[in-house]
This record gives C-alpha cells, sequence and structure tokens, in this order.
C-alpha cells in the first residue's frame, strides 16, 4: 500500500510540474499583449488611462480574476483574443511575478 501511495504521489508532482503555469512565457505573452496599457511592471499607463477616460488599477488580483479579464474583458477593456489557454495562466503566473 506505502508503495502505491508514493507512486501515486510522484506522479501527481509530475502531472501538477508539467501543467503549471510559467512566468517566463507568460511574460512574453504580457509584454506582446498587455505592457502597453498595463506597463513594464503592472503599473497603468496615465496616457492610456486618461484617453481611454477609465481609471484602471493595479493588476494585484487573483489567477482566476486575471483569466476572466483576459478571455472576458472588464468595463471597456474588450476580451484579448490572442491570449487563450495555457497563455492565460501564464500571463496570471507573470503578473504575481511582478508584485515580489
Amino acid at each position: 500500500m506505502r508503495m502505491y501511495l508514493t507512486m501515486f504521489t510522484l506522479a501527481l508532482a509530475a502531472a501538477v510540474a508539467m501543467y503549471a503555469a510559467d512566468a517566463k512565457a507568460g511574460k512574453a505573452v504580457y509584454d506582446t499583449s498587455c505592457k502597453s496599457c498595463h506597463g513594464p511592471d503592472g503599473t497603468p499607463n496615465p496616457a492610456v488611462a486618461k484617453m481611454m477616460k477609465v481609471e484602471m488599477k493595479d493588476l494585484k488580483t487573483t489567477d482566476a480574476d486575471i483569466a476572466s479579464v483576459v478571455t472576458k474583458g472588464k468595463g471597456k477593456m474588450q476580451p484579448v483574443k490572442a491570449v487563450t489557454g495555457n497563455a492565460v495562466d501564464d500571463v496570471a503566473a507573470y503578473v504575481h511575478s511582478l508584485k515580489k
């Protein structure tokens, strides 16, 4: 029984590592699709906010919120159709790395 539990734990750890979000890949996507409005460090671009007549907040939020905004949009921000699948998780991981 102990051997099966150990094998299961190792298999689960490998699966999690395989599907974990990649902040490095997220940076590339962020630089292409997000940086012009949200700035290189996640701080909103004041010129874009003024032009769109919106108050943009820093990107300090949960993975689920980031995924929702990227895929569905929010307020005047339209969904980012170029960012799909694992790239959404990668962008969220990169955004969280900005907080450190």
